[in-house]
């Protein structure tokens, strides 16, 4: 998008005027800016979303997190299919000692948000793959198979990405589910979603806040699922998440089992170098 393009976006959404505008790195999804407005202000947008209906649902997903009250979420300052305009939040250069803490404690706060449902109001995306959020009112479990891991599946098989051995596995896996998920009776839970360390921020004061999001609720297991995958939380968060907000037992086994929807959805977004790592998963559940 070029320059005069965002201007234009700037007035209508946010009324306000582009003073200077520098790219942002790290994201693959969308093209990503800070900018200087004509008051002096900063403001982070993003453009060039992958599917015309991206950005509307990230900040609905971000509205929700807000509307919440537990964690510092950006203020989402105007949207529309080809521009999302987002409050700037200023981060430290060193994270304190503890934030590890601080950010465990923000996501209790999170989860203690519930909903009566399973689910969200509409479909969102996780990166740039679409996630499927009908509501379920009666069974975590049979949102988890149906809609997070079967859809992850079939989609590996539509991308080519699908490995007979694997596929058995998970049918093993899906046959055995009542073993691997307790009836614990907890209420679907308000999850983030996408919450690995690349979607924390630390702020200046040290205060944790929470970016790009794939919201919905469910249960609060397979937040921490995602959290034990790609490294970043260490034990002073899940001592402080334990502590305000005891887990059940065997929760860090679940995570194995909760990790395949976001191991399925890497092989579905950047191929087959993740089917190892998937297979690997799936015998350890099985041992």
């Amino acid at each position: 998008m070029n320059r005069q393009r965002i201007e234009d976006h700037l007035r209508t959404l946010a009324d306000t005027e582009l003073r200077t505008i520098t790219p942002v790195s790290g994201g693959s999804i969308a093209a990503a800016y800070q900018i200087t407005t004509g008051d002096g202000s900063r403001l982070f947008i993003k453009t060039a979303p992958q599917f015309p209906d991206m950005f509307e649902r990230e900040a609905r997903g971000l509205k929700e997190l807000s509307a919440a009250n537990t964690v510092r979420i950006p203020e989402v300052i105007g949207v529309n299919e080809e521009i999302l305009i987002l409050e700037f939040l200023p981060t430290a250069s060193v994270r304190p000692t503890t934030f590890q803490s601080a950010l465990g404690a923000a996501l209790v706060r999170l989860h203690r948000a519930t909903a009566a449902e399973f689910g969200f109001t509409e479909d969102n995306y996780i990166g740039a793959t679409p996630q499927v959020n009908r509501p379920q009112r009666s069974s975590w479990k049979e949102f988890f198979v149906v809609q997070r891991l079967e859809y992850q599946v079939r989609l590996a098989e539509r991308n080519r990405y699908d490995d007979r051995e694997i596929t058995a596995l998970v049918h093993r896996i899906e046959r055995m589910i009542d073993r691997l998920i307790p009836d614990d009776g907890e209420p679907p839970a308000l999850l983030h979603g996408d919450l690995w360390s690349g979607n924390v921020l630390c702020l200046e004061d040290g205060t944790p806040a929470l970016i790009d999001p794939a919201v919905y609720y469910g249960h609060r297991e397979m937040e921490l699922g995602m959290t034990r995958l790609f490294g970043g939380f260490d034990e002073r968060f899940y001592a402080a998440y334990n502590e305000s907000y005891p887990l059940n037992d065997e929760w860090e086994r679940r995570t194995d089992l909760y990790s395949l929807y976001h191991l399925f959805n890497h092989l579905n977004l950047f191929g087959k170098s993740y089917q190892a790592q998937i297979y690997d998963t799936l015998k350890r559940l099985l041992n």
